[in-house]
């Protein structure tokens, strides 16, 4: 391989154990292929973006290595430049290194970083903030603000935190006026406005997004019933979510929210911020190289059968609902009785789900 100026962006503290080892078989791949390369390690928020945007139209690539908020940071500052963002995913979530299906395996991602192909991606902004995946307003942005104050990170604290905020959330009405047409009002759950298709561990909250389209593929979640809990967790994780009757669908360049609130909680790619009344969301077409495995190695990888795909998923959402079980008591003491009577309709719904998705299992 022809011998090319490669940063590697490391968070030390991001989701997986190892991160030593993990350095050094970085260094030593990227040694074995000829590629002169540094290492930086990051020591605050915000310091990823700092050193990427010192590299930006110098180095051919940078190296995430991290969570989401690593890989945002390094994504913002090559925004615009000839310097391609390629992955290593080390968090919880991985959202966009899903999206590009770059290898969870640390060894497979380390091959794609050095050997994959570069591509052109889109990227959004909400209210001038780049995002990358998927950003919006409503109950998903509020969880996010309770999740980024939580001190612990992964799925179960943020099933947790989506739990307890569903039970107090109120559906909001909203003014949307999209690609500068004629508003309609709706009233949400929550509003999703998605550059790619899911949020992160395989929740497809926008399933026919495409990251290079030049579109955002917007969801609206219409307020339901405890009832229909089970049935949205169902879809969120097997891509059929869009099919919900709950659930309302469009895509578009450009889109305002508006509200009669002067403050209004949202969230781009998982960082909560708080916004004004006026929420404007954007798409920008090709804005971002990254690298991305080649078509002979996505063909290898694809070794998967459906049903051990679904097995996976009943494996997660059994994983959850046993959470839910462990900390049912601790959590009826902080909340009222109307809040204890959902989690354990939710527990009592645990063999309900699971059979659902085995009966989709045997279908296929």
């Amino acid at each position: 391989m022809q011998t090319t100026d490669v940063i590697v962006i490391a968070n030390p503290k991001a989701g997986t154990q190892g991160k030593g080892k993990l350095l050094q078989s970085i260094d030593d791949s990227l040694a074995r292929a000829g590629i002169s390369h540094e290492v930086f390690e990051t020591t605050h928020a915000g310091h990823a973006e700092e050193i990427a945007k010192s590299y930006a139209n110098k180095a051919t690539k940078v190296i995430a290595v991290g969570g989401d908020g690593t890989v945002n940071e390094v994504g913002r500052a090559l925004i615009g430049s000839t310097t391609a963002l390629a992955i290593i995913p080390c968090g919880s979530g991985n959202g966009l290194a899903r999206d590009l299906q770059i290898p969870m395996r640390k060894a497979s991602a380390i091959k794609t970083a050095i050997d994959g192909e570069i591509k052109a991606i889109d990227h959004g902004t909400i209210n001038g903030k780049p995002f990358f995946c998927t950003c919006g307003t409503g109950f998903d942005a509020s969880v996010s603000m309770s999740f980024a104050d939580a001190g612990k990170r992964g799925v179960i604290t943020y099933i947790e935190k989506a739990l307890t905020g569903w039970l107090n959330y109120k559906p909001t009405t909203y003014r949307l006026i999209i690609n500068d047409e004629k508003p309609i009002t709706v009233k949400a759950f929550l509003i999703a406005c998605a550059n790619a298709a899911q949020y992160g561990n395989n929740a497809f909250i926008a399933p026919q997004a495409s990251i290079d389209d030049g579109l955002m593929n917007v969801t609206i979640v219409e307020p339901f019933s405890t009832i229909d809990i089970p049935a949205l967790v169902i879809q969120l994780f097997t891509k059929t979510i869009d099919k919900s009757s709950n659930i309302k669908t469009f895509s578009c360049e450009r889109l305002r929210i508006e509200t009669s609130r002067e403050e209004n909680p949202a969230h781009y790619d998982g960082d909560p911020v708080m916004l004004g009344s006026t929420i404007d969301i954007n798409i920008v077409k090709g804005g971002l190289n990254v690298v991305v495995p080649n078509k002979e190695d996505i063909r290898k990888r694809m070794r998967y059968t459906l049903s051990q795909r679904y097995k996976m998923t009943i494996d997660d959402i059994r994983h959850s609902t046993e959470y839910i079980e462990s900390v049912n008591n601790d959590i009826s003491k902080k909340i009222s009785d109307r809040n204890k009577e959902v989690l354990d309709f939710i527990k009592r719904t645990n063999e309900d789900i699971l059979a659902s998705i085995q009966k989709l299992i045997n279908k296929k």
